[in-house]
Parts: C-alpha cells; structure tokens; sequence
C-alpha cells in the first residue's frame, strides 16, 4: 500500500465523520476545499455500475462532451483528404490527412490526443491497429470518432469531449472538470455525466444500475455521493 502524505492524511481524517455516500452539493463543496495552491487539480468521477462487463451486450461505451468543459484543450488529428483535411485544421485539428498521415504515425509520431477519421479512409486506418488501438488512440464508430461530420467532432474533441468505456470490474472513470472550477460549473458536468451514462443503460443489465459514484481529484481522496 502507497505511503499517504500528511495532506491526504488530513483529508481522510476531515473525512472520517462525514456520512457517505452524501448529496451531490456537499460532496463538491467539501471536494473543492481541497484545492492546492501548487497545481489546479483535474476532478473524475468514478461509476460502478451493475453489469456483466462479460458480456458483449451490457457494455457501455461512447463519447460525451460536458456542458462546461473540462479546462483542457486536446489535440486532435484528423483522418480525412482533400479539402476536408484542409477544413479540418481550420477547425483546430493539428494534423489532417490520408496516406501521409498515417505514414507519419507508422514511422512513430504519436504527438496527439484523438484520432478522428471520415468514413471512406478507414481502408487506411486500418493499418494502425496495433499502433493505436493499445493506446484507445483507433478511431471507433462505437466511440463516435468515425464520422461523417469531421468538422463538428476536431470542434468538440478539441474542445474536451471524452471517449468511455467500462473496465473489466464494470466501472467507468470521466474528467468532470478541475478544481478551479466553481461549484455550480462541476455540479453541471457530473450531472451530465451521470444522466448520459443513465440514458444509455444496456437493456440486458438486470438490478441496481449504478451501484456506487465517487469524486476525487487528483491529490484527493474519494468521496461517495449519491445519485446526481
């Protein structure tokens, strides 16, 4: 088990009488008294969910972007020729392109976030399977970054939109924000979060759906809350 800083001791200790899990509010609020000076925390929220992860048909994955962002830009590239790549970096991606794109990355330029990529490239994309897919970097229509509309998804990756995808023990971990966010903006992105998760349950998934959710930042411990 990991030494824990005085610090995190003494979070644990303020945390020690608090019944959990608590309402979303006082959880952000307790959350964010435990801001360093020395770096803005990113925020996650964590959810255990009541699945098969066995089970190809309870899976649970997609992208979501959150309403307030989550005070990071990414950098996107973009799988896509012509004047599309051209628009592509108009939008904000870093790089855009076909064969010479993936060339790049082939001979190991990996300087990027997310992939994106229209459709009809795919046949070329294909090729980096073993090179991206270890990393969650492949572009997946399951993951909504295969798309015909490459404009919109360089926009809103670039911007913080998020892939998921549930673990193996059925949990599935979102940046919800930093710190430095207010109360009110943190509050909005979990509960975003948690309602999309809600919205796409497996019909297959059988009792309690969300068994458990958590905040942490990143020097924090958790804090169990009850549903957004």
């Amino acid at each position: 088990m990991p030494k824990r800083s005085k610090r995190y001791l003494k979070m644990q200790e303020a945390l020690k009488d608090k019944p959990q899990p608590m309402p979303l509010d006082e959880a952000v609020t307790i959350l964010k008294q435990f801001a360093s000076t020395k770096f803005d925390q990113t925020v996650e929220c964590v959810l255990h969910l009541g699945i098969d992860p066995r089970q190809a048909d309870q899976q649970v994955r997609g992208s979501l972007a959150l309403p307030k962002g989550i005070g990071k830009a990414r950098r996107v590239i973009a799988f896509c020729e012509g004047e599309l790549a051209e628009a592509a970096k108009k939008a904000g991606a870093i790089e855009a392109g076909g064969e010479e794109l993936v060339k790049k990355i082939q001979d190991g330029w990996m300087d990027f976030d997310v992939a994106v990529a229209a459709p009809g490239i795919m046949r070329l994309v294909s090729r980096l399977g073993r090179t991206l897919g270890p990393q969650g970097k492949m572009p997946s229509p399951k993951a909504g970054t295969v798309t015909e509309d490459i404009l919109k998804a360089v926009e809103e990756y670039g911007a913080g939109k998020r892939e998921f995808r549930n673990d193996d023990g059925g949990n599935i971990h979102m940046v919800v924000g930093k710190l430095s966010f207010s109360e009110e903006d943190l509050k909005a992105n979990i509960q975003a979060f948690m309602s999309h998760i809600k919205r796409i349950k497996p019909s297959s998934a059988r009792g309690t759906y969300i068994e458990k959710a958590a905040l942490s930042a990143s020097m924090s411990p958790g804090i169990e809350i009850a549903e957004a």
